[in-house]
């Protein structure tokens, strides 16, 4: 249902709209109005010298600025915070990342299960969703192997003595991962699974729980805000259980 114009709360939105970029935070803050029901009056800062005048005209380093009310807001974050919207700090950690691979790997372990026996619940399904949570970690590892082999460098122990293993780790995680996928050589792929996830789960168990040490967890990646902790510990025993399976059958 519409809000009558009469009733509609007003809002300026000033943003860049040049012929070689158009800010994306700029359409995100002008959805978001509009979404909230506001009519907006919107001003493009269709040059640099228009954008660089406006600028120093409100003492400001940044557009978008939303105006409501004649009152500055702000940026794209600052109206998201004005709307009682939760704003992500800049380096704070978050176990989204990773459980966002444990989700879309379970899905697609469903999804395959699904279509071979015409049942998501199996105990194959069980087996995948581990092998393909293995083989997404093990690529956005490898994605950029010199920032996660850095980050791995701050907890794994083995690591530590033997620099190469980080540049090894994501590999092997890969290998083991698609071997589980393929159900081919066990004899291979459960060592594998079972030594990275018991160096993997003993490095992040003295690390977090021992030593008492706040740190970024390599599993996402080099880039990763990914708190060291639970989550980390949980990859690696996802691997260490999944290696005693193949080993038991």
């Amino acid at each position: 249902m519409s809000i009558p114009a009469a009733t509609q709360r007003k809002a300026d939105i000033h943003r860049m709209v040049m012929p070689g970029h158009t800010c994306p935070y700029g359409l995100k803050a002008l959805d978001l109005l509009r979404r909230k029901g506001f009519a907006v009056e919107d001003h493009p800062l269709r040059t640099r010298e228009e954008t660089d005048a406006f600028k120093a005209a409100h003492d400001v380093k940044t557009t978008p600025q939303t105006f409501i009310d004649g009152k500055r807001i702000g940026g794209y974050d600052d109206l998201r915070r004005y709307f009682g919207q939760r704003v992500p700090e800049a380096g704070a950690t978050s176990y989204w990342p990773v459980l966002t691979v444990f989700a879309v790997a379970a899905a697609m372990a469903l999804a395959v299960s699904y279509t071979v026996v015409d049942n998501a619940f199996t105990i194959r399904a069980g087996e995948l969703a581990i092998a393909f949570a293995m083989t997404l970690l093990a690529m956005l590892k490898l994605q950029d192997i010199e920032k996660f082999s850095t980050m791995f460098l701050n907890y794994d122990l083995l690591a530590k003595r033997w620099v190469r293993y980080g540049y090894i780790y994501p590999w092997a995680e890969f290998t083991a991962g698609v071997l589980m996928i393929a159900g081919a050589v066990n004899w291979i792929a459960a060592p594998i699974a079972l030594f990275i996830g018991t160096v993997g789960a003993v490095s992040v168990f003295k690390a977090v729980y021992i030593d008492k040490r706040e740190l970024k967890c390599a599993c996402v990646g080099g880039s990763s805000n990914v708190p060291l902790g639970f989550v980390s510990l949980t990859e690696n025993l996802m691997m260490i259980a999944m290696a005693v399976w193949m080993l038991a059958m």
